[in-house]
């Protein structure tokens, strides 16, 4: 089961990596291998194939981290302190993990509760940095329009 697993993540990888070459936004290539392979599966498993639930159980792991450091990188610039970045990963990797072992049992409301939760802390720790983004926008706009004008 490995060696398939292991031949999934580098087919889909490419694709993706392919993929990249003409889409209008980037996809991590070894994010959407790896996730797209425990998506199938944890799908085949819920289809009634014999799947060993330890490989995709490790892999949905490595995607809660890696969704939790990709979105730690879109922190506003005022979190940027190490105890902002902390807290982020503090509240996301674990309630992740919940998640996670929520679909592996297939508990829903369990699954549904995390969901929303991350969510919310997603909101709550990135929605400032559109904010922080627009006013540095607007900064550079007004220096600009200042050194045309005088």
């Amino acid at each position: 089961m490995i060696i398939i697993t292991t031949i999934s993540i580098f087919i889909l990888s490419f694709l993706v990596w392919l993929a990249n070459r003409f889409l209008p936004f980037k996809i991590c290539p070894i994010c959407a291998g790896v996730s797209g392979t425990w998506i199938w599966l944890i799908i085949g498993h819920f289809l009634g194939y014999q799947i060993n639930l330890i490989i995709p159980a490790i892999m949905m792991g490595g995607s809660v981290v890696g969704m939790a450091y990709q979105l730690e990188k879109k922190l506003p610039a005022e979190s940027s302190d190490w105890r902002a970045q902390l807290l982020w990963k503090i509240l996301f990797i674990p309630v992740g993990f919940i998640l996670a072992y929520s679909i592996l049992i297939k508990g829903w409301l369990v699954f549904s509760v995390a969901i929303v939760f991350l969510l919310g802390i997603s909101f709550l720790f990135l929605s400032s940095s559109n904010k922080s983004d627009s006013n540095k926008e607007t900064i550079e706009k007004l220096k600009q329009k200042m050194d045309k004008c005088c």
